[in-house]
């Protein structure tokens, strides 16, 4: 599935764009603020997270504007081009999870992404199911 959203996201002017990308988004739009909380959100290491956000300013998907409250500080924005790579990676995924639903049922591809969560390491499988929805 994954193969196909970046396959999508490439044909619609997003060339370069992987899954940890997207999700590195996610995680900053929903208030990750540095490479430290982008690292924990994602469960990969400081500089691992960094040289992301790195590659992200670089696609132009963000940008370090200075954070008001603290000089020191720079804060990461999704851009306008963020967030439409955002919404056509969630529009494909989702059009690929109800093609799933039709060939093996609601019940089967909810039972499967539970496995997956659990598998994953993920404490709330509803939450994993939810988010990939």
């Amino acid at each position: 599935m994954v193969d196909v959203v970046v396959a999508e996201l490439d044909r619609e002017g997003h060339p370069g764009v992987t899954a940890t990308h997207a999700f590195a988004l996610e995680a900053i739009d929903d208030g990750a603020q540095s490479a430290s909380e982008l690292g924990r959100s994602l469960g990969v290491s400081r500089q691992a997270a960094a040289k992301t956000i790195a590659a992200l300013e670089e696609l132009h998907y963000l940008d370090r504007q200075d954070d008001p409250g603290d000089a020191r500080r720079k804060r990461l924005l999704v851009t306008a081009r963020g967030r439409e790579m955002m919404t056509i990676g969630a529009r494909t995924f989702d059009a690929l999870r109800t093609q799933a639903a039709e060939q093996v049922g609601i019940r089967a591809l909810e039972n499967f992404e539970e496995v997956l969560a659990i598998l994953g390491g993920k404490s709330d499988s509803r939450e994993a199911s939810t988010r990939s929805s």
